[in-house]
């Protein structure tokens, strides 16, 4: 049987259904169907200024360069202050175990609704992503909302500040362990939003991703941090960091040898 004739303009726009049907199957949305409780508003305390960084941390943005930062010359940097654009960047030095301090500041022109505002993020090893947003009376969803684990787990409160107004991050991360390309221990973040606390110890559940559910993957216990550009000029000022994985590292094998040692005790009988 002879194949019909397909002309130029059937085939582009079969080809274009194709495209669009494909694009669409790749961007389906993945929703958890967990119910969240709207977290409630409150009001955080008045910005006080920068947070100096204690003695023992790692400065990664102090005002003048981007140098510490894989694709930081896309950024845009003008009174000590680095505006995103054009790509994500993500730290040269990769990181386990940290605290870490950053200080951003949504637009102060309000434009787009929802994810469409102030949207930025912090990924932690690249991949559990705390979210940046201006969340000021600005609706959308619970577990996208800003200082939300994305995806995962709401924040407690909603701490947001006006757009425009300098807010910051301190976030406290304990990294996941693997062991033979298994997962031992999940990943655990403890988040301050503007002093506020709005994430408690939340066990993270795999890879924050806005189109898949969250899974675990094996990988290296450092990996770098990452900013994201997400289309909206969100500025960052002041962002270090504390590495605290051989402190946690060493710690861990304390409590494990203090065990055995216990295992090992000779039991004493009970006295009559």
């Amino acid at each position: 049987m002879r194949a019909l004739p397909i002309g130029s303009k059937t085939l582009g726009l079969l080809v274009l259904a194709l495209t669009i049907t494909s694009a669409a199957t790749i961007a389906k949305e993945y929703l958890s169907g967990i119910v969240w409780e709207e977290p409630p508003v409150v009001t955080p305390p008045a910005d006080a200024g920068s947070t100096p960084p204690p003695e023992d941390a790692i400065v990664l943005f102090g005002g003048d360069n981007l140098d510490a930062w894989e694709g930081g010359n896309a950024w845009t940097i003008a009174d000590g202050v680095a505006t995103a654009a054009k790509r994500d960047i993500s730290t040269k030095s990769g990181f386990g175990d940290c605290q870490l301090h950053l200080e951003w500041a949504s637009p102060d022109k309000v434009s787009g609704s929802g994810q469409g505002r102030g949207n930025s993020g912090v990924f932690l090893m690249g991949r559990y992503e705390i979210q940046i947003l201006d969340s000021y009376q600005n609706s959308t969803y619970f577990d996208g909302q800003c200082g939300a684990l994305y995806k995962q787990r709401p924040p407690l409160v909603n701490a947001s500040r006006k757009p425009g107004e300098w807010q910051s991050f301190d976030i406290f991360f304990r990294a996941p362990r693997f062991r033979h390309g298994k997962l031992e221990t999940p990943g655990q973040v403890t988040v301050l939003h503007n002093g506020v606390l709005v994430q408690n110890n939340t066990e993270i559940l795999g890879d924050t991703a806005w189109d898949a559910a969250p899974s675990y993957q094996a990988h290296p216990v450092r990996l770098p941090i990452r900013l994201q550009f997400h289309g909206n000029p969100v500025r960052f000022r002041n962002i270090w960091i504390r590495d605290l994985m051989e402190r946690e590292d060493a710690n861990t094998a304390s409590v494990a040898r203090r065990l055995a040692e216990r295992e090992n005790e000779p039991v004493e009988a009970p006295e009559e």
